[in-house]
Parts: C-alpha cells; sequence; structure tokens
C-alpha cells in the first residue's frame, strides 16, 4: 500500500508518494493533488468520466505531464475528479487513464487550495527498496 504526504517547500508545497509500482503512484499522485485542491474529494461523485492518454521521454516527466493534465481539466472544465485508473507502458512513458469526476459545486465541495502546476524543478521519481518513490513541487 502506497503513501501520500505533504512537506514544505518555501513558498510552495511537496508532495512525496510512495508505491509499490508506478500505475499506483500515478493515481496516489492524482488522489494526493485533488485532496489538495478539495478538502472532501471522498464526496466529489465519479459522475462524468473521462479518458487521459499521454506519452513523455521519461517516466518522471510523465508524472509531471500527468498531474499537470489533471489541473488544466480542473481548470477549463471546472470539475474535480476523484476517481483515476492509471495504466502506464512497461517502460514508463506512455500511459492511459481513466479519470472520472462532477463539475464544481460549491454548496457540497469545500475547495481548500489552489495550484497552478506541478513544476519540473525538483522533481524527482526514482526506485526505491521494492517500490517507488516521487517527490513534487505544487506551485500554489
Amino acid at each position: 500500500m502506497g503513501s501520500v504526504e505533504y512537506f514544505e517547500h518555501t513558498a510552495d508545497v511537496g508532495l512525496r508518494v510512495r508505491a509499490g509500482d508506478l500505475d499506483e503512484l500515478f493515481r496516489l499522485a492524482a488522489e494526493g493533488l485533488f485532496d489538495y485542491i478539495v478538502v472532501n474529494r471522498a464526496e466529489v461523485r465519479p459522475e462524468v468520466s473521462e479518458t487521459v492518454s499521454l506519452r513523455a521521454d521519461s517516466p518522471s516527466e510523465l508524472l509531471v505531464d500527468w498531474l499537470n493534465e489533471l489541473i488544466f481539466r480542473l481548470e477549463t472544465t471546472h470539475r474535480l475528479f476523484a476517481r483515476f485508473e492509471v495504466q502506464l507502458s512497461g517502460e514508463g512513458t506512455a500511459l492511459e487513464a481513466a479519470i472520472a469526476g462532477e463539475p464544481i459545486d460549491r454548496d457540497r465541495h469545500v475547495l481548500d487550495h489552489e495550484v497552478k502546476a506541478v513544476t519540473r524543478h525538483e522533481a524527482t521519481l526514482r526506485r526505491e527498496g521494492n517500490g517507488w518513490l516521487a517527490e513534487l513541487i505544487l506551485d500554489i
């Protein structure tokens, strides 16, 4: 079972994710991002499903692109996402995902932080023991 934690980083916030495999890590990173954005992500209903397909030169770049794509969709569709089913290619440079959520409802959703982007600066993704560790900086 993986974990997500936040850490201080000057004017921004760090996101540290540990997981057994890359699919789980990418899912947990997305959940951690939206847990930071909305206090009660568990109350976001998976009413609208979308697919996401991405490619990048490395797994680390793909992780940053993945989270930035989710932020872009939040900003352009005004939807919060609660469910993330992620599958990466064997080398970790391509992603296919199904995401689900609903339009922001300010009567039900408690928005906590605005995240502008996930920065490439100091982004790391590496094997650790039998699993993976990612550290990312959220530009808030």
